[in-house]
C-alpha cells in the first residue's frame, strides 16, 4: 500500500511557511510515502517562482501542479523546463514551456500524476481537457496503474464528471482552485478516490486567504482595490489516499484540515487506524485512549502528530476512510 498525500492551493508566504513546517512531522507520523501540492497561489497569492518551488521539493514534496495562475510570475517562464516535477495544467497547447504529468520511481513503485484545467467559467480557456487526459492516461497506464490526478477547475460538475470519466482508470482525482475543502470525499465502485475540492493552506481569517476588508469593499463599491494574503493562523488542507501498488485502486481515503502548529517533537502514530465507515455503511471502531498518547503531555506536541488521536478527538483532520471489501482487486 502507498499512502499519498496531497495539499491544496498554497496561499502565499504564510501557506508556505505552514507546509514547510509540517510536512516533516506529518510524513513521519502519518507514514506518507509520496507529497503533492498544488503551488499555483505561493508566490504572494499569485502563481509560483523558481526559488520557492525548490523549497518546496526540499521540504518534501515530490510534485507541485498549479493551474490558471501558473504564468502570473514572469520568472517562471524561464524556470519551468528546467524541473520536471513543477507541472503546468496539461491541457496547454502544444509548444507550451513545462509539463502537464510526471511518472517517479519511488520504493512502492512508480506513481503518475497528472494536472488538468477545466474550461467552464475558467481563463484561459484550454483545450479539451477530458480529451486531453483520456490520451495521457492510455499513455501511462501502460507505465504504471498508480495514477493521481490534480483537477483544478472552478464547477463542481465539471469535476465530478472528470471523476467519473477517470473512474476505474486512474487512483485519485482531487479537485482545487476554490479554496474551499468539500465534504464528498469518496471512493467510487470503480476504486478511484474522490473529492470536489481539497480546500487551501492559507490564513483561515480570511476570504480565500486573501484579507477580508478589501474582498468586502469590492463588493460593496465595484471599484478595484488589491487583495493582500491575509495573515493570522494557517491550516492545511488536503487529502490522504491509500492506494494498492498492484492495482491502482484507492483503498482509503481521509479528509485532511490541520492547524499550523509548531512541533519540537515528533510523537510517530502508534498503531493503524480504522475509523469512519466501511463498505457495507456500518461504523467502524475507534480507540479514544490510544496507546503511547501521554494525555497530559504537552498539547503542541499531539496536536497534529499522532492519526490515532485525531481520529478520536480532533474535529480538525476528517476521517472518512472507505475500505474497500471485495477480494477482485
Amino acid at each position: 500500500m502507498l499512502r499519498l498525500l496531497f495539499l491544496g492551493d498554497i496561499i502565499g508566504e504564510p501557506g508556505r511557511r505552514a507546509v514547510a513546517g509540517m510536512l516533516p512531522g506529518l510524513r513521519e507520523a502519518w507514514e506518507i510515502d509520496f507529497v503533492v501540492v498544488n503551488g499555483e497561489n505561493s508566490a504572494a497569492g499569485r502563481g509560483i517562482t523558481g526559488k520557492i518551488s525548490i523549497d518546496l521539493l526540499r521540504a518534501g514534496v515530490a510534485v507541485i501542479t498549479t493551474g490558471d495562475h501558473i504564468w502570473d510570475q514572469k520568472e517562471l517562464m524561464g524556470y519551468i523546463d528546467t524541473e520536471p516535477r513543477l507541472l503546468r495544467p496539461i491541457n496547454y497547447p502544444p509548444g507550451t514551456p513545462g509539463r502537464g504529468s510526471i511518472v517517479l520511481e519511488t520504493a512502492k513503485g512508480k506513481i503518475g500524476v497528472i494536472n488538468v484545467q477545466g474550461r467552464t467559467f475558467m481563463q484561459p480557456s484550454l483545450e479539451n481537457p477530458f480529451l486531453t487526459i483520456d490520451e495521457e492516461v492510455r499513455r501511462m497506464r501502460d507505465e504504471t496503474r498508480m495514477i493521481f490526478v490534480d483537477v483544478h477547475a472552478e464547477t463542481t460538475s465539471e469535476k465530478i464528471a472528470m471523476g467519473r470519466f477517470l473512474e476505474g482508470r486512474v487512483s485519485a482525482v482531487a479537485g482545487t482552485h476554490t479554496h474551499v475543502q468539500t465534504a464528498d470525499e469518496q471512493i467510487f465502485p470503480g476504486g478511484t478516490a474522490f473529492i470536489c475540492d481539497v480546500g487551501m493552506c492559507g490564513p483561515t481569517e480570511s476570504v480565500l486567504g486573501r484579507e477580508i476588508q478589501p474582498i468586502v469593499q469590492r463588493f460593496l463599491t465595484s471599484m478595484p482595490v488589491n487583495f493582500p494574503v491575509a495573515k493570522g493562523e494557517v491550516k492545511l488542507h488536503g487529502l490522504l489516499v491509500d492506494i494498492d501498488e498492484i492495482t491502482g485502486k484507492a483503498l482509503a481515503v481521509r479528509r485532511v484540515a490541520e492547524p499550523h502548529v509548531v512541533v519540537t517533537e515528533v510523537v510517530p502514530a502508534t498503531h493503524p487506524v480504522d475509523t469512519g465507515r466501511t463498505n457495507n455503511g456500518e461504523e467502524s471502531p475507534t480507540d479514544d485512549s490510544p496507546q503511547g498518547c501521554d494525555e497530559n503531555g504537552p498539547s503542541a506536541r499531539r496536536a497534529f502528530l499522532n492519526l490515532d488521536t485525531h481520529a478520536s478527538k480532533s474535529p480538525n483532520l476528517h476521517l472518512f476512510q472507505r475500505q474497500r471489501t471485495d477480494s477482485s482487486g
